[in-house]
């Protein structure tokens, strides 16, 4: 029986979620499957990807063949260079502890890179959500001088200004007796 790695779709219309699977590779996508390995889910930044890496590198040793998708995830994870070192100690290229500290020192770069991808996106949130307040701020600014300008536009015209002649003397009532 070929069997494949591949991936089973769930989640609802719009927000897949996906299981990791071993399946014969003649049973359709979401039918039956010989066992769930892990999960991937891609609607996360970054992909949220749990997997059973003992199992996935036990199938891909006795021939399961990854699907494109599945193979990416499973070099993601470092599954496919567990695979390639235990190969080369089989051959008798290196022992197993060569290839353990291999693998181990391939672990804490990759580490290392996911952790400083999150830095940079988180500083490039916290970069666009000070952009986004000083923008408000200044938006802020310019409608409390304009309601103050408004004000003082209404009090002017609402106050009562006494006129002033140009010799300096008051105006005499139009309206007043001679």
């Amino acid at each position: 029986m070929a069997t494949k790695l591949r991936l089973q779709r769930r989640g609802r219309k719009g927000y897949p979620f996906y299981q990791i699977i071993v399946a014969d590779s003649r049973a359709p996508r979401d039918g039956k499957y010989i066992e769930r390995i892990g999960s991937y889910n891609p609607n996360t930044h970054p992909a949220t990807i749990t997997l059973d890496f003992d199992r996935a590198l036990y199938w891909l040793q006795t021939g399961a063949q990854p699907t494109d998708t599945v193979r990416n995830i499973l070099s993601g994870e470092g599954v496919l260079l567990k695979k390639h070192l235990l190969g080369g100690v089989a051959r008798g290229a290196f022992d197993e502890a060569e290839a353990e500290a291999r693998f181990e020192a391939w672990k804490n770069s990759r580490t290392q890179l996911v952790r400083k991808i999150m830095d940079r996106d988180d500083e490039q949130k916290r970069a666009e959500a000070k952009v986004r307040l000083d923008a408000e701020k200044e938006i802020n600014r310019a409608r409390v001088e304009a309601l103050a300008r408004k004000k003082a536009e209404e009090e002017a015209a609402n106050a009562p200004a006494p006129a002033v002649e140009a010799d300096g003397a008051a105006p005499a009532d139009s309206a007043g007796t001679e």
